[in-house]
């Protein structure tokens, strides 16, 4: 078991995140993110506002880890076709500042 998966998001999604508003983050199926998700365990998940300072704890969120699912999206994101991605639960907050 690792102990934490960092994940940088764009400001919409980390105050859509913050808000319970999304309780998923998407990432695309590629051998990268196929090597950091598929068999392995997190305790937790580190949500970060861009690159934040370490001082800017407003820009972090910690998530409990809850695994993923694959799944196939259509988002603006991505492009205008269906992709392949994990989609990272992200539901379970441990703090937000």
């Amino acid at each position: 078991m690792t102990d934490q998966l960092v994940l940088h998001l764009k400001r919409k999604y980390f105050e859509a995140i913050k808000r319970g508003d999304k309780l998923l983050e998407y990432r695309l199926r590629t051998p990268y993110w196929k090597k950091r998700l598929v068999g392995r365990t997190y305790k937790t998940i580190m949500l970060l506002c861009g690159y934040p300072k370490a001082t800017e704890e407003d820009k972090i969120i910690l998530c409990r880890w809850q695994g993923f699912e694959p799944q196939i999206i259509q988002h603006p994101h991505f492009g205008e076709k269906p992709v392949r991605v994990f989609a990272i639960y992200v539901d379970d907050k441990i703090s937000t500042s």
